[in-house]
């Protein structure tokens, strides 16, 4: 082998080297900016398993929910950036088809009359199988006041009562929401039902049509049980995410 060739293969080595340094430069940056509920990792909060069914959400919906951010929020942006607050919901349906054609729809929605369409990050089927339907970087329209801040899971089911005694669409729940609660740093107090919207520290409407109006799904008294469960198994896998009771909040209306 010649000397030219020899300093050619010696040239490629370092090449790949050098990237592959830089490579793990990035991954270890990455892994380092992920954000936890502890001090400490907490390698048993893992992603629960997740099926795609992304409904349509292109150029136009989101300059919709570009446009509606702007209005209600002060917000000219359809991305949701550092989610604070998770609120659950249920569907009123009976199956995970109807309320997905209804997020895909993208029609106007019939209490508000606005565009977007109404939309949720995930919906939970009653077999415990969780759908994600956006991006959790995107905004979606699930609660009035909080969608600049909020990531929305609506459960399908006609009640909190009959979704609370579904054992495996409420442990699909739990693990999701606490995964959710790890990589986002989202305290218990801030995981709601949709009727505690208006006492949420993070509620902000611009419109005055809108201020103060919610929905009675997943009320207190659901969602204390709700927030027990969440305690309860983070707790099994040694991660803080705060108190389970507090006082009052005040209603912000």
């Amino acid at each position: 082998m010649t000397r030219g060739c020899v300093q050619w293969r010696r040239l490629l080595v370092a090449m790949r080297w050098a990237r592959f340094v830089a490579l793990g430069s990035l991954v270890a940056v990455a892994a380092a900016s992920v954000p936890t509920l502890t001090s400490a990792a907490s390698p048993s909060v893992s992603a629960p398993a997740v099926v795609a069914s992304p409904v349509p959400f292109g150029a136009a919906r989101r300059a919709e929910t570009a446009a509606y951010a702007e209005r209600h929020y002060g917000l000219r942006t359809w991305r949701l950036t550092e989610p604070r607050v998770l609120v659950q919901h249920y569907t009123a349906s009976t199956t995970f088809k109807s309320a997905f054609a209804t997020f895909a729809s993208n029609s106007r929605d019939q209490e508000y009359g606005e565009t977007p369409g109404v939309c949720a990050h995930y919906v939970i089927d009653i077999d415990g199988t969780i759908h994600q339907l956006v991006p959790v970087t995107f905004m979606c329209r699930h609660t009035v006041g909080l969608n600049w801040t909020a990531i929305g899971i609506e459960h399908v089911g006609t009640s909190d009562a009959s979704i609370l005694t579904n054992r495996r669409q409420m442990a699909a729940s739990v693990r999701l929401s606490l995964w959710l609660m790890h990589r986002h740093r989202i305290a218990l107090r801030d995981v709601i039902g949709h009727s505690e919207s208006l006492a949420s520290p993070f509620y902000r409407e611009r419109v005055a049509s809108f201020r103060c109006r919610t929905h009675g799904d997943w009320n207190a008294s659901s969602m204390r049980a709700y927030r027990e469960m969440l305690h309860a198994a983070a707790s099994k896998r040694g991660v803080d995410v705060g108190k389970t009771k507090y006082g009052a909040r005040a209603r912000r209306c």
